[in-house]
């Protein structure tokens, strides 16, 4: 495939974005509209719950060709979603508690207006997702700020946790054709792969390499 083959429109990116929103079950009921420059795409209108904004913005990042997605969807929640920052609060301290792979003893949760401030610090960085997604499934919740920071108990080196990773790499999808390069917490993946199951792999087994708070993933898939 050419590189001018590769390319896809803007007109394209719009339509298979709304195709997805309106495919996924978890971005309904909304009002949602979608605007696309330079591989670009803008989330305008409502949705009833931030699980609700975060699903759409998901959709948009699937869509093959969008570089990056800018969301301006407010939550809107109905009346009978409607909650005190005193009984989020506490929803969302029991949902951390609840989750064993989360260290809820060393997080903190501050709720104001719906919006909660998620602080603390843990070892990796699917913990500092997971923290995140519990919180995000509450009723009444209205956006999350997430502060938490990932730091390992004795922090590697980015030579060493670049070669702990590849190994964990080439034993999970079997491929030598995942390029890595680290940067103190940052972690960029690069490559070829042949399947979306590698590709998703290789994303979980980088966030769960300790010390590792961001992940970013630029692997292809051409099967």
């Amino acid at each position: 495939m050419t590189t001018a083959a590769a390319v896809r429109t803007d007109p394209q990116i719009q339509r298979d974005v709304l195709d997805e929103l309106d495919w996924d079950a978890q971005t309904r009921p909304a009002e949602i509209g979608v605007t696309v420059a330079d591989g670009v795409v803008a989330l305008t209108g409502w949705v009833d719950s931030y699980a609700r904004r975060w699903a759409a913005e998901r959709c948009a990042h699937r869509v093959r060709g969008v570089r990056a997605v800018a969301s301006q969807l407010e939550v809107r929640l109905p009346g009978t979603d409607e909650r005190t920052d005193a009984d989020i609060a506490i929803a969302a301290s029991r949902a951390l508690e609840w989750d064993s792979f989360v260290p809820a003893e060393r997080l903190d949760v501050t709720v104001a207006d719906g919006w909660l401030m998620l602080r603390g610090e843990v070892e990796y960085g699917f913990q500092r997702r997971t923290a995140e997604r519990e919180l995000r499934r509450l009723r009444g919740v209205r956006g999350i700020t997430n502060l938490v920071e990932v730091r390992a108990s004795a922090p590697p080196s980015d030579e060493q946790t670049r070669r702990d990773l590849a190994r964990v790499l080439i034993r999970r999808t079997g491929t030598e054709r995942i390029d890595i390069r680290v940067t103190g917490d940052t972690v960029v993946l690069t490559g070829v792969v042949r399947s979306w199951w590698q590709r998703d792999e290789a994303e979980r087994a980088a966030w769960s390499t300790p010390g590792v708070r961001e992940v970013h993933d630029r692997i292809v898939v051409a099967g």
